[in-house]
């Protein structure tokens, strides 16, 4: 009887569990299909199948602007019914909210609807210099100090963290490693205030410098104030805008998004390739030119789609001519080409598109592709270092940046919307 009852326990136990795992893959299913922003471009319509058991809402006060299904809704809430295909258009530009309601009764997610205009960008496809200067000096980590009286110290340990950027010392603002260090010179071994700023909130600590058997004062932080390296250029806007890379410029040592406060691009020159293999991305080994001569840009944001900023007016593109943008929910599986440069040829290479994600879950990773050009193969073994910003073209439209290769497999990696690249130039 015993026995019978540990059973039933079991059982029921059992199917809570799985009954559990049904919803959750429900809900994680719905989150992967269903985006957390739609663009339009304005006078475009746009089609769309979700199949997903829900009733979407957009409210608006521009009555007769939105169009579904080819009629125009004169109403300020305009429903839709996302278990069937359905198109969407809009007369105007503007931003708007999608409020979706599960089976048509429970508030499950609002999506963002932006309304854009036709935009056309050139793609590149062309290698880049890059050179950063952070807004701050970057703390790496700590170490231990010997003093000039033998013992060990840590002065800024429980203090400082990995990650942190000091601003100042004693109210004097610093850009530079050879500024910070001055200033710790000049304590003599007294009290220092540091301005930091963590996760983008501004602290102060108070640090005491050791006077080491050389007779230097250090607090013991390993700090970078710059870094640099070789990309790709994504593309140049007809308003002199430039975008690159596809994922934000990253410390190697932290892993976390460099907060930048000045940087440049330059030409590059590919001086030698080493090929991709299983376990082992390959690298584009260039090199760069860095001088006033051969600086054709001006970095002014580096976020997680990419770095930004200002072409210079003299700089020219040898590109083909711009193209239109393709939104996320027009780009397909199948065949497409990406735009990079090997040696010294700017060229097109042949790509499979193997998956989509529109969800944003995850901005620098929405497209899986792989590489089917055998020139490219030849030369590179696929994706490599160096490569990430080239443009992923489709149906003659410019849809993503390439931005991760996958390790164990170099000929496949990940590519970027165009869209959330382009997000950073609104």
């Amino acid at each position: 009887m015993r026995n019978k009852k540990i059973v039933r326990r079991c059982s029921v136990g059992l199917l809570g569990v799985l009954l559990l795992l049904l919803i959750f893959y429900f809900f994680y299913n719905i989150e992967k299909k269903i985006p957390n922003e739609i663009k339009l471009v304005v006078d475009k319509k746009e089609s769309f199948d979700f199949n997903m058991p829900m009733e979407g809402m957009i409210e608006t006060d521009n009555i007769g602007v939105i169009s579904v299904n080819n009629l125009k809704v004169p109403s300020n809430q305009i429903n839709i019914d996302l278990n069937e295909p359905f198109t969407l258009e809009s007369s105007s530009t503007g931003k708007y909210n999608i409020s979706l309601k599960l089976f048509g009764l429970f508030n499950f997610k609002n999506i963002s609807l932006d309304v854009i205009e036709t935009r056309e960008l050139i793609p590149c496809g062309t290698p880049i210099g890059i050179y950063v200067e952070t807004d701050g000096i970057l703390v790496l980590g700590s170490g231990r100090i010997t003093g000039k009286d033998g013992l060990n110290y840590e002065p800024i340990s429980n203090k400082l963290k990995s990650g942190d950027y000091i601003l100042s010392i004693n109210g004097v603002k610093l850009n530079k490693k050879s500024e910070m260090i001055d200033e710790i010179q000049k304590s003599g071994g007294t009290d220092i205030t540091l301005k930091v700023r963590r996760n983008k909130e501004e602290i102060t600590v108070s640090v005491t410098p050791v006077k080491t058997p050389s007779g230097e004062y250090k607090i013991g932080a390993w700090i970078r104030d710059n870094t640099q390296g070789i990309g790709t250029l994504t593309f140049v806007s007809g308003d002199g805008q430039f975008g690159a890379l596809g994922h934000g410029i990253t410390d190697i040592d932290t892993g976390l998004l460099m907060d930048v406060r000045d940087g440049s691009i330059y030409t590059a020159e590919i001086m030698s390739i080493i090929k991709g293999k299983e376990g082992e991305p390959g690298e584009l080994i260039g090199m760069i030119r860095q001088s006033d001569r051969y600086r054709i840009g001006k970095i002014t944001e580096n976020t997680f789609q990419g770095i930004f900023g200002t072409i210079n007016g003299e700089y020219e593109e040898t590109g083909e001519g711009p193209l239109e943008i393709g939104l996320k929910q027009e780009v397909r599986k199948g065949r497409a080409t990406i735009r990079c440069t090997i040696g010294d040829a700017t060229n097109d290479y042949d790509i499979e598109i193997e998956n989509i994600d529109i969800s944003n879950a995850n901005h620098s990773k929405g497209i899986v592709l792989r590489i089917t050009d055998e020139r490219l193969l030849n030369q590179t073994g696929g994706i490599v270092q160096g490569m990430s910003g080239s443009p992923i073209i489709q149906n003659n439209k410019i849809i993503g940046a390439v931005t991760h290769v996958f390790i164990q497999d170099s000929t496949k990696g990940y590519g970027t919307f165009i869209e959330n690249m382009v997000n950073n130039l609104e």
